[in-house]
C-alpha cells in the first residue's frame, strides 16, 4: 500500500500540470483571437493595410511565435516542476530531492547557447526590416510635411516643391491610395508621437528635428491614428486619420485645397460671422489670403507662409481654417463636421457631404475649455472668447462656407 501512494501522487501532479498548461494555452489562443478581432478596434496594429504595415506585421508574426512557444515551454515547465515535485505533508527531508544539475557544462552552454542564437537571428531580420522600412521613406512618390501641436495634428503639402507649402489642413492626412507617401514628422512644441497602426508604426515628433517615414494604404478608406506619448492635458483626445482617395478624387481634393477660401455674400451672417472672426479669431487661426498672425517654426522664427508676425511659441498655433468644412472632424479629430457623419463608414469622396454639424461648432465656440481639457490660462489651446449667442451663430454661418 506505502508503495503506491507516491505513484498516485506523481499521477495526480501529471494531471494537473496536464490540466494548467492546456488552460494556459487555450487562454493564450482566446487572448489572440480577441486582439486580431477588428471588430470596433481601429488601431489595430495586427491588421495590416497598407505595405509598410505588412513588412512590420512579416516580422512581428514570427517573432511573436517564437516568443510563444519559448513561453508555452517554459511556462509549462514551471508547472509541471510545481505540480510533480512539490512538498508533501508526508515528505522526508532529503528523501525524493530531484537530482542536481549545477556545474552541467554541457547544459549551461546550452541554454545559453540556443537564446543567442534565436535572438542573433531575429536581430538580422529586424535590421533588414527596418532597412526596408527606410528605403520606402526615402524613395517615396509624393511628401507631406507633419506637425505635432498641442493638442492636433497639422500637415502641409508642398506641391510644387518650391520649399513652401500650398496646403495646410489639419486633423486629417489626406493620401492618393496605392502611392507611397513620405511623412515627414517633427513637433512644434513638446513630443507628440505619430501613429497610423494600420499603415506603419509609431515615430516620434520631437522639437528641432525631423523623423521620416512612409505610408501606403492599399484602398481608398479611413486609417485612423493616435497620438501615443504623453503630451499634456488632451493627450488622449489628439487623434488623426489619414483619409486614402482614389488619385482622381485625390486630384480633385487638391484642387478645391488650392483655391482660395470661398466669400461669404454680402449683408449675411455668414458674411458678419467673417467681420466677428476677423476680430476675434485671426490672432490665432489662419485664413489663406487673409493678413493673420504668424505662427513660428520649430526653431521659433516666424513662419512665413502664416503671416510673418511675431508670436510666442505655444500661442497662436492654431489650425489653419481655409478649407475646414473639407474635413470630417475638428478639434484634433474629436468632433464631427457633419451631422450625417457615421463612425463605421469610410468616407472617402473628395468632399464630405451631409449637413454641417452647426451643433458641435456651436458648442465648441461656447466653451472649447469644457468640450476639451485643455490650459489655455497658459497659451495652451483654444481659450473661451465669451462670445455672445448672435457671435456664435454668425460664427458658425461662415465656418461652414469654408468648404
Amino acid at each position: 500500500m506505502a508503495s503506491t501512494t507516491p505513484d498516485r501522487s506523481h499521477t495526480r501532479g501529471y494531471v494537473i500540470a496536464g490540466v494548467l498548461t492546456a488552460l494556459m494555452v487555450v487562454g493564450t489562443l482566446l487572448l489572440l483571437r480577441n486582439i486580431t478581432d477588428v471588430a470596433g478596434h481601429p488601431l489595430n496594429t495586427l491588421r495590416p493595410l497598407g505595405d509598410q504595415a505588412r513588412k512590420i506585421d512579416d516580422l512581428v508574426v514570427p517573432v511573436f511565435a517564437v516568443a510563444g512557444i519559448v513561453f508555452v515551454l517554459v511556462e509549462g515547465g514551471v508547472i509541471f516542476l510545481i505540480a510533480r515535485f512539490r512538498r508533501r505533508s508526508d515528505d522526508a527531508d532529503g528523501e525524493g530531492d530531484p537530482v542536481q544539475i549545477h556545474g552541467n557544462s554541457s547544459l549551461e552552454w546550452a541554454w545559453t547557447a540556443v537564446p543567442a542564437l534565436i535572438l542573433a537571428v531575429i536581430a538580422a531580420f529586424n535590421v533588414a526590416a527596418i532597412w526596408d522600412l527606410e528605403g520606402d521613406a526615402q524613395n517615396a512618390e509624393m511628401n507631406v510635411e507633419v506637425v505635432g501641436q498641442q493638442w492636433w495634428w497639422e500637415f502641409r503639402y508642398d506641391t510644387n516643391e518650391d520649399g513652401k507649402p500650398d496646403v495646410i489642413t489639419a486633423n486629417q492626412l489626406v493620401i492618393p491610395a496605392d502611392t507611397t507617401v513620405g511623412v515627414n514628422i517633427r513637433s512644434n512644441d513638446v513630443i507628440h508621437s505619430f501613429w497610423i497602426p494600420t499603415l506603419n508604426g509609431k515615430r516620434d515628433a520631437v522639437p528641432g528635428r525631423v523623423h521620416k517615414i512612409a505610408l501606403h494604404a492599399d484602398k481608398p478608406g479611413i486609417y485612423e491614428g493616435q497620438c501615443t506619448e504623453y503630451c499634456g492635458l488632451s493627450h488622449g483626445y489628439m487623434r488623426m486619420q489619414v483619409k486614402a482617395l482614389t488619385k482622381a478624387d485625390y486630384e480633385k481634393w487638391l484642387d478645391n485645397q488650392l483655391d482660395g477660401p470661398v466669400e461669404p455674400k454680402a449683408d449675411t451672417p455668414a458674411a458678419e460671422g467673417k467681420a466677428i472672426f476677423n476680430t476675434k479669431c485671426a490672432s490665432c487661426h489662419q485664413i489663406d489670403g487673409y493678413d493673420t498672425s504668424g505662427a513660428p517654426t520649430a526653431s521659433g522664427e516666424p513662419d512665413p507662409e502664416y503671416g510673418g508676425a511675431d508670436h510666442p511659441l505655444v500661442s497662436g498655433n492654431a489650425p489653419n481654417l481655409t478649407h475646414l468644412m473639407s474635413r470630417d472632424h475638428f478639434a484634433g479629430g474629436m468632433f464631427p463636421l457633419y451631422d450625417s457623419y457615421d463612425e463605421g463608414a469610410a468616407r472617402t469622396s473628395a468632399m464630405p457631404s451631409g449637413d454641417p454639424s452647426q451643433g458641435e461648432l456651436g458648442d465648441w465656440l461656447r466653451d472649447p475649455p469644457g468640450k476639451k481639457p485643455m490650459a489655455s490660462d497658459r497659451a495652451r489651446g483654444m481659450p473661451n472668447l465669451n462670445l455672445s449667442e448672435d457671435e456664435i451663430d454668425k460664427l458658425v454661418a461662415y465656418l461652414t462656407t469654408l468648404k
